[in-house]
């Protein structure tokens, strides 16, 4: 070894054991790259080569539990379990909704509380995930926009979330997840780092290796981020909530529009769409009296004519804090028809596990007296 290689190894080693010294706390482990683990092994006086198996453990297998990892010694295992942590979210409560919903709050390491469901479908087993403790955004019809933002959701939380709901598709239904869903607490857009780091190790071969294409990620429409998206390239799918293709009515039932207006909208996603060629689809909720009107679905029509698209027309699932009602079931069927006149594809999904909150819109951590699915 060179004496810079040499003089360099030292000083990390010096820096590592002043670390470990001078404070109590753990370091997280999950939040280091395989640089960065191989950096505090080598540290260790550890070879290298045990970072790649360490990674392994904590996101091909999702190990929690450091003795674990039983092609480690068990010297190194106790080395771990001094300087690091893995701070896992566990499951808290979970509910099955009479649909074979099961919507489930997990405990965070420092005790704040999200939700996530499992959806269950003949074809398809989907996760939806939080990215966010609350949410900053308001939105009038949706429960988690009347509580408090406390933080973001970090990237192995979001990966908590993934693993823990498909144990659960495993154990109760006996199939794997497919699908993935950015749809529960919080809004993506504004925790972009975690939600991409997220989204990496669950895609990753190294990790979790699922097909991005099976990802979609909703966002109430953060322009700028749209279009940070495009630079990206990401390959997963991008859905809008859009809910009213009139800038008066969507400022009035979703504040954020005021800063990110219909047609910054429509320019960022037709940047998103030139930089990465992927279709982006529109949730709309039909509101009883607000925006259910064929003169609203004209303008829907004429919004969607930017790009390749398709849109979701989603019941509306009522909540404690607003007197929003779903349109007549009639109305809907118009209101899609008209849509799929005009070329563009249009799908209604009916609403799952409403009588445990678990529905689009409704979570805000209630806490009942359910046991654990």
């Amino acid at each position: 070894m060179c004496l810079t290689k040499l003089a360099a190894k030292i000083r990390l080693k010096k820096l590592y054991l002043c670390n470990v010294v001078s404070t109590k706390a753990k370091i997280d482990i999950r939040k280091l790259s395989l640089d960065e683990l191989q950096s505090h092994l080598m540290a260790m006086g550890e070879q290298p080569f045990r970072a790649k198996q360490i990674y392994a453990w904590l996101w091909q297998k999702s190990c929690t539990d450091f003795d674990e990892m039983s092609n480690l010694s068990k010297q190194l295992r106790d080395k771990l379990k001094e300087v690091f942590a893995i701070y896992a979210a566990k499951v808290k409560q979970a509910q099955r909704s009479a649909d074979s919903t099961i919507k489930s709050s997990f405990v965070l390491f420092d005790g704040n509380i999200i939700e996530g469901v499992l959806i269950p479908a003949p074809d398809r087993m989907t996760a939806c995930v939080s990215s966010q403790v609350g949410c900053s955004l308001t939105c009038k019809f949706c429960a988690t926009g009347y509580m408090e933002r406390k933080r973001n959701l970090n990237a192995d939380e979001i990966y908590d979330q993934v693993v823990l709901i498909s144990k659960q598709a495993q154990d109760n239904y006996g199939q794997p997840l497919t699908n993935i869903v950015y749809m529960g607490m919080g809004e993506p857009l504004l925790n972009y780092a975690n939600v991409m780091q997220s989204i990496q190790r669950i895609t990753a071969p190294d990790g979790l290796n699922m097909a991005a294409k099976r990802i979609t990620v909703s966002t109430a429409g953060i322009a700028k981020m749209i279009k940070r998206l495009g630079d990206d390239r990401v390959r997963f799918n991008l859905a809008l909530s859009l809910h009213a293709a009139n800038d008066e009515k969507r400022n009035e039932i979703m504040p954020i529009n005021e800063q990110n207006s219909l047609r910054a909208l429509a320019e960022s996603l037709k940047y998103y769409y030139a930089k990465t060629k992927n279709p982006v689809t529109y949730e709309y909720i039909v509101f009883n009296g607000f925006n259910d009107e064929l003169s609203d679905a004209h303008e829907l029509a004429a919004f969607c004519k930017h790009l390749p698209c398709k849109v979701n027309i989603i019941e509306y699932n009522p909540i404690a804090f607003a007197d929003f009602q779903n349109a007549e079931e009639d109305k809907i069927d118009r209101f899609a028809d008209f849509l799929r006149h005009r070329g563009i594809v249009t799908n209604i999904r009916r609403s799952r596990g409403k009588d445990i909150d678990a529905a689009c819109g409704q979570l805000a951590i209630k806490e009942t007296a359910s046991p654990a699915v």
